[in-house]
């Protein structure tokens, strides 16, 4: 239960939104339970310093809880653990300060914030346990509990989970909308650029193959180049059509798309025997990222010059490696790269896989260049 069930910032953005409701109630709670002791007072403690004492610390604790619990980075089990704690206290504590048959506990209904608090950090499971834990006390310390007592503790034991679950499928809900949007732009993206490519570059190339063959000589082997790049280039276009297809069920099988990249001359591709799903936005982003480097293969070692990629998927993460044996990059080539505006490495490599989350680890020297990347699953 150590985990956080719900990942990623729209899962995040809905616990934060539930934490703040948690401490608008803890404080209704608060008031409720100081005036309720304080009408009482005097006639309902056999101790009243010490009753007086744990409303303070209610107030004292709600007061922390409600800072602590504003940060998503601590909200940890050891503060779920404290308020739940303090919560166990205050009742454990009730009959040391009130009449052997007394009615209503000290902090009462103010125990439904550290209950909540369970349930929206740990789903149901979280409010299903705070809901034990809390009203298995409540009914421990009371010498005769009524049907109003067992009551309370029905509605503990069944509020908690509930609620747990209701976060749960907010955040799921939450998580699947944030996928489809980006799904949906990057798939708007990329059909933007086909139709620039398809508008602008395709047409010339396909102008410079067909001028080409007329000139003769040298430019018989531009128009040539021309339209290999073409073809190369229609290829690349379909086979993104192909992907986002695919992608239409939210998942993608990176194996069976990595291994397509064997239609391209010199390229070898390994892959698992079974399926390796990802995310649909994660897989897109992974195989532009490798078509990237095979196209710097091509740029900088030659045309169908042998490269190599294997996808390992490891449990927690994926990884992938691209591997040519050209003559490697030169020292500081990607640096001047950067500084003279040519971004393919930073951007198209590096800078996807930091957005992914991932890492993208460069091994290169005259054996050749290796790129590893890998992204959590």
């Amino acid at each position: 239960m150590a985990g956080r069930p719900g990942s990623g910032r729209a899962a995040l953005a809905i616990e934060d939104q539930l934490f703040r409701a948690i401490a608008v109630l803890r404080v209704v709670v608060l008031l409720y339970a100081v005036v309720g002791n304080l009408v009482r007072g005097v006639d309902d403690f056999d101790h009243p310093t010490a009753g007086y004492v744990m409303l303070v610390v209610m107030v004292v604790w709600s007061g922390f809880a409600t800072w602590a619990y504003a940060d998503a980075v601590r909200r940890g089990p050891a503060l779920l653990a404290a308020d739940l704690v303090v919560a166990l206290a205050l009742l454990g504590a009730t009959p040391l300060v009130k009449a052997a048959d007394f009615d209503a506990s000290v902090p009462g209904f103010w125990v439904m914030a550290a209950l909540l608090a369970w349930a929206v950090r740990w789903r149901w499971v979280g409010g299903l346990v705070a809901g034990v834990v809390l009203g298995g006390v409540d009914i421990a310390v009371r010498q005769a509990p009524d049907a109003t007592d067992y009551g309370n503790l029905f509605l503990l034991l069944i509020g908690g989970p509930i609620v747990g679950y209701m976060c749960g499928s907010l955040q799921h809900m939450a998580t699947e909308r944030d996928a489809a949007e980006r799904a949906a732009a990057a798939a708007a993206e990329r059909a933007r650029l086909a139709r620039v490519v398809h508008d602008g570059v395709l047409q010339v190339l396909a102008l410079v193959q067909r001028r080409g063959g007329e000139l003769g000589g040298e430019g018989a082997k531009l128009g040539r180049l021309a339209g290999e790049q073409e073809s190369a280039l229609r290829s690349l276009i379909r086979a993104q059509d192909n992907v986002r297809s695919d992608a239409a069920d939210g998942v993608i099988d990176v194996a069976d798309q990595l291994g397509r990249l064997e239609l391209r001359p010199g390229v070898d591709v390994a892959v698992p025997g079974g399926a390796v799903e990802l995310p649909a936005p994660v897989a897109l982003e992974l195989l532009a990222v490798v078509t990237a480097c095979l196209d710097n293969v091509t740029r900088h070692v030659g045309d169908a010059a042998p490269a190599w990629v294997l996808l390992e998927a490891l449990g927690d993460r994926v990884e992938v490696s691209v591997r040519d044996e050209g003559p490697g990059i030169p020292e500081g080539r990607l640096e001047a790269a950067a500084i003279e505006g040519r971004l393919g490495v930073s951007q198209s490599i590096r800078g996807r896989m930091a957005d992914l989350g991932g890492e993208a680890r460069l091994t290169t020297g005259s054996f050749g260049t290796e790129w590893e990347l890998v992204v959590p699953r």
